[in-house]
């Protein structure tokens, strides 16, 4: 597909790395496509950064039909410019919009826009360590009127921004809060789609751990409050009596490209990995007689996130004395420095732009 160019002619000032946080900053230059029914996806183009117009019947603004992805630009110590996995945020984007009744995009179309608009893009990608450039690819309803109803008109997006890193102290176990009462989201539902309501409804919850001086939640089902699902906006992980535990797929979990690659390593380097629901009186059993090592959180952002402390209830427990373990530092390693280029990627993960 062709892909019109305009560029910006009043272009930023690239920004001290060090100042960069999260989401704060962003790129020159948006990408737009638009989606109608019996004519497919037409008139890609990419446009100076800035705001959009939207009718105010607009299907995303009523019923929330909207869908994003999110991926990272890495640089390497060579000056080159890599994307990780991206074809797994293609078709974990694709199964999200099944879900919500929103087009697919074909995966060598989707490849072909994200990469050429990143290209443009590139030169924001920040060198400092730690630092990358965020990609948000997402998608949303634009019908002009308020029946309910599959969507007939979509509007695809991709905006970048450069951010710092995410441990800016190093990476420093957190205190997490097992949620009891709200859920993020039930079997049958939307949990495995990356919809904006699965983190608008995650909310509540998140500030009432803050309240109590936790980073996060980890949640449990949605239908008996038993099983263990994700920690905050990640996938979650425990090493149990020499063994790697994740809870399975079971539709109302996000199927993290960070939980998959992790899995990819353990297997690789010979770890025992079982995806299989976990109870959280099984983890409280663990963590009572010791045999819970390890646990953490793994996500774009943060690629893996100790956790140090574990609530439920009136219960605290201290998780491997409150420090990094060993599996959990190895697979934070191997995974920037797969990214950053530091290390050979033996798995055939990067995607080099240039």
């Amino acid at each position: 597909m062709d892909i019109k160019i305009e560029r910006n002619p009043h272009p930023a000032e690239k920004p001290d790395s060090s100042t960069l946080g999260f989401g704060r900053i962003f790129t020159d230059h948006m990408f737009i496509m638009d989606y109608y029914e019996g004519e497919g996806w037409k008139d890609a183009r990419i446009v100076p950064f800035g705001p959009i117009t939207l009718h105010p019947a607009s299907t995303v603004l009523h019923y929330g039909s909207e869908i994003f992805e999110g991926l990272k630009a890495y640089r390497r110590a060579d000056g080159h410019v890599q994307l990780f996995r991206p074809i797994e945020n293609i078709r974990r984007m694709n199964n999200s919009a099944e879900r919500l009744c929103l087009p697919q995009i074909p995966e060598d179309l989707a490849l072909q826009v994200l990469t050429e608009f990143v290209k443009l893009e590139k030169d924001w990608t920040p060198d400092k360590e730690g630092t990358s450039l965020y990609i948000r690819p997402f998608m949303f309803g634009n019908d002009e009127n308020l029946g309910v109803h599959s969507v007939k008109h979509t509007t695809f997006m991709i905006i970048t921004s450069p951010v710092g890193s995410y441990y800016k102290e190093g990476i420093n176990p957190v205190k997490i809060m097992i949620e009891s009462e709200d859920v993020r989201a039930v079997r049958g539902g939307t949990g495995y789609a990356k919809c904006g309501g699965n983190y608008a409804a995650s909310n509540r919850a998140g500030e009432k751990a803050e309240q109590q001086g936790y980073a996060q939640v980890l949640w449990l089902d949605g239908v008996e409050r038993k099983y263990i699902e994700e920690v905050g906006a990640m996938n979650v992980m425990f090493k149990i009596d020499g063994k790697i535990v994740t809870p399975k797929l079971t539709g109302s979990i996000l199927p993290g490209i960070t939980r998959k690659s992790c899995i990819e390593v353990l297997k690789s380097e010979g770890y025992e990995v079982e995806e299989r629901l976990l109870s959280v009186a099984e983890l409280e059993e663990a963590l009572e007689n010791g045999k819970l090592e390890e646990a953490w959180g793994c996500g774009t952002a943060a690629v893996v996130s100790p956790i140090g402390e574990l609530k439920y209830k009136d219960k605290k427990f201290t998780v491997n004395n409150g420090e990094i373990g060993p599996v959990t530092q190895h697979l934070y390693d191997t995974l920037t420095g797969i990214q950053w280029g530091k290390i050979e990627d033996k798995f055939g993960w990067t995607y080099p732009l240039d």
